[in-house]
């Protein structure tokens, strides 16, 4: 395999996992899809999202000539990994909320689950929940928001505190709780592109826990770190996206092309 690592995601979220890649492999060759035409997908059905993303990321996987796949998104990961694995003959990587690390370093044993509310609500979430963190208070909070937030974030438009804020209300009254929450699962990968003003805006210091590393470790361990590629740098997205070009920069991308999706529902 010589292609580029591709991250897909409905929006900007999956940077933040381009991110982690870059920490643990700094010349690693990546490319960027984000399905912008459907976001948000919390609105979507499951079985048109699930083809949906399969057929994007096919025309992605193709665009590039990707040697691994790493679906940045909670929701098309619980939803669409089983038919990406089908449709496609390279490594695969999901995303999951960081609920087993966040009960491994959660001294209180309260956590917060932040997450978009189809994350939040979803079986899986719960499956993780019984696995991993069974003697854990979960303090769930859907806070949508916060993915509008980051993509206008990524545009270039300041960041509204105070929207902020009143998403995270319940995670800000549970840290007043006995026991006390200390530790946060960012649950949906736009939400670390937020982490230096989520600290701020915290009343009290918490461990924030995403997972970035965990899925930087798996691409470490199903496929060389794939150093140099033609495709390098290279960025889709299924509308016009012009607003996202300075911000996909600075995470080491170039001004996105449109994507054109055979067969797309």
């Amino acid at each position: 395999m010589s292609g580029p690592v591709l991250l897909f995601d409905s929006g900007v979220g999956g940077l933040s996992v381009a991110h982690a890649l870059r920490q643990h492999y700094p010349h690693l060759a990546m490319c960027y899809a984000c399905d912008n035409a459907w976001l948000p997908y919390g609105l979507r059905d499951d079985v048109t999202l699930s083809q949906r993303i399969v057929s994007v990321c096919k025309a992605a996987v193709d665009a590039c000539q990707a040697s691994v796949l790493v679906v940045a998104c909670n929701t098309a990961s619980t939803l669409a990994l089983e038919g990406l694995r089908a449709a496609l003959d390279i490594p695969v990587v999901g995303t999951v909320p960081a609920i087993k690390p966040a009960a491994l370093r959660s001294q209180t044993r309260h956590i917060g689950l932040l997450a978009t509310a189809a994350t939040v609500n979803r079986p899986y979430t719960q499956m993780l929940i019984n696995s991993f963190a069974s003697d854990c208070v979960i303090t769930r909070v859907a806070a949508g928001e916060l993915v509008t937030e980051a993509e206008a974030w990524l545009s270039g438009i300041p960041i509204n505190q105070q929207r902020i804020n009143l998403a995270l209300t319940p995670l800000w009254q549970a840290t007043q709780a006995n026991p006390a929450l200390d530790t946060v699962v960012l649950g949906c990968t736009h939400f670390p592109l937020l982490k230096t003003e989520l600290i701020r805006l915290s009343p009290v210091p918490l461990v924030w826990v995403d997972s970035g590393d965990a899925i930087a470790r798996r691409v470490g361990q199903v496929a060389p770190t794939i150093t140099s590629s033609a495709q390098d740098g290279r960025c889709f997205t299924t509308a016009s996206a012009s607003q996202l070009t300075n911000g996909l920069a600075r995470f080491g991308f170039h001004a996105p092309q449109q994507l054109s999706i055979p067969n797309a529902v």
